[in-house]
């Protein structure tokens, strides 16, 4: 797939052109915008949700046949047009159309009777967590909130299942940043913690040799934002 690229009046923004539709209904020649702060209609495009995934993206806009992306100023498009070639590319391979008539239903999806606490924690996790656990070949799941408790129940997934690291990534960046930003949230659990320590004992030892490995996923961690505490 030869992605190709057209400048634009506004230098902040980038026009990609696949080489293949985008848009496939298009008869009303309008297109899909949205900026990083719309999650419902952000949530209706698998395409959309892939771009804003690439850190530095602020808005996307589909066409018929192309994509146009406006990045934040800081950010330089040297390093943010190689991702969202990847994104793009990776899109097209899954198969999934680039918008949807009704939103994707994910775990992290805002639902009408979500109240504001569980709509901060999906918020975080899907913007500000997932992406950088997921550049380690992992992701993590939304699973529940225990009001009564203050309790966050989430699943790992992936490279996270089983890594001796998990648990610093799981303490020491998730469950920090959701207590900074949410009062209410007073700890975070891996459902795969509670089923290893039923089925069996940890080695102390290996994690011992295996600790260091942790440093990958805190500057990871760190990178997004997420605050770190020792």
């Amino acid at each position: 797939m030869f992605i190709q690229t057209e400048d634009t009046p506004n230098p902040e923004s980038l026009k990609f052109l696949p080489g293949r539709p985008v848009l496939t209904d298009f008869s009303d020649n309008a297109g899909f915008y949205a900026t990083k702060t719309d999650g419902q209609e952000i949530a209706r495009s698998p395409l959309a949700k892939a771009l804003f995934a690439v850190e530095g993206v602020k808005s996307v806009y589909l066409g018929s046949d192309f994509v146009t992306v406006t990045k934040v100023a800081q950010h330089q498009w040297a390093h943010v047009r190689i991702q969202i070639f990847s994104a793009i590319m990776e899109h097209y391979a899954s198969g999934k159309p680039a918008l949807s008539e009704t939103a994707e239903i994910t775990d992290t999806t805002i639902l009408d009777d979500d109240d504001e606490v569980v709509a901060m924690i999906k918020e975080l996790l899907e913007t500000r967590i997932r992406p950088a656990v997921q550049e380690d070949g992992g992701d993590i799941r939304y699973v529940g909130f225990e009001p009564e408790t203050g309790i966050v129940e989430v699943k790992l997934a992936g490279s996270c299942v089983g890594c001796p690291s998990s648990s610093v990534t799981l303490k020491q960046g998730v469950e920090n940043m959701l207590m900074h930003y949410i009062p209410e949230v007073t700890s975070v659990i891996s459902r795969e913690e509670e089923e290893e320590e039923e089925d069996e004992g940890s080695d102390s030892s290996e994690e011992e040799n295996k600790v260091p490995s942790a440093k990958t996923y805190e500057e990871r961690l760190a990178a997004a934002g997420i605050p770190f505490s020792d």
